[in-house]
């Protein structure tokens, strides 16, 4: 793709009714390339989540446009927007949502399933080849509630990899973790887009963890101070 560019955001505003209108985001403007890996950081109520949302298409009420491998999301409807979430995007969530009456390895698989481009028997495959990546095959048919908040959530980056996305979006993925765990996930992502040559993108209050990523986006008051 031209200039490598994975992800384009353009103008991007968003609005909320509580009761009087309350702008959220405005004008947020920038790119990411392949194999960057940047942090959104901004006080509680900046818009770094709401903006994420947006980003991962998971909220596409909003004003401006946000390309994706060169595909605007603009106009697209809930099932085409959950084909490009689902084939170009893994999210690692906060709180894992792991369902604890999977294995570790079905739980990696699940995404696979959606996407529906391989048989199982290759998606066990690679999920069982995440899972070494990350130095936790041996908890590959453990059961979900067995597994440490560490260990969760390594699994929960193996299933944002199953579908190979080209972006992986991470909303506060150290945010229950102490900081040798918290420093361990950072590893994991900085080995991923070394290995792998993926874009990571991950909205942090934790400034000792974005001060280590290659890229800060700062917002402030839903405008982009910098990045």
């Amino acid at each position: 793709m031209e200039n490598n560019i994975i992800l384009e955001a353009k103008t991007i505003s968003k609005s909320f009714l509580n009761p009087v209108k309350v702008d959220v985001l405005k004008d947020v403007s920038f790119s990411l390339s392949r194999g960057e890996y940047a942090s959104i950081i901004g006080k509680s109520g900046s818009g770094k989540s709401t903006l994420l949302y947006i980003l991962s298409t998971m909220d596409s009420d909003f004003i401006g446009d946000l390309k994706i491998d060169g595909i605007s999301v603009k106009g697209k409807s809930e099932r085409q927007l959950a084909a490009i979430r689902n084939e170009k995007i893994g999210f690692v969530f906060q709180f894992h949502y792991l369902l604890n009456e999977f294995s570790t390895l079905k739980n990696v698989m699940l995404p696979g399933f959606k996407l529906d481009k391989l048989s199982e028997e290759e998606l066990e495959h690679n999920a069982y080849g995440y899972l070494k990546d990350l130095g936790i095959e041996k908890l590959a048919h453990k059961m979900a509630y067995q597994l440490s908040g560490g260990e969760k959530q390594r699994v929960a980056i193996a299933r944002a990899m199953i579908n190979d996305p080209l972006i992986i979006m991470c909303d506060e993925p150290t945010g229950n973790l102490d900081s040798k765990n918290a420093d361990i996930v950072f590893n994991i992502f900085k080995e991923l887009t070394e290995a792998y040559n993926k874009t990571l993108l991950v909205v942090t209050h934790d400034m000792d963890f974005a001060n280590k990523t290659s890229r800060i986006i700062e917002l402030g008051d839903g405008k982009l101070l910098r990045g």
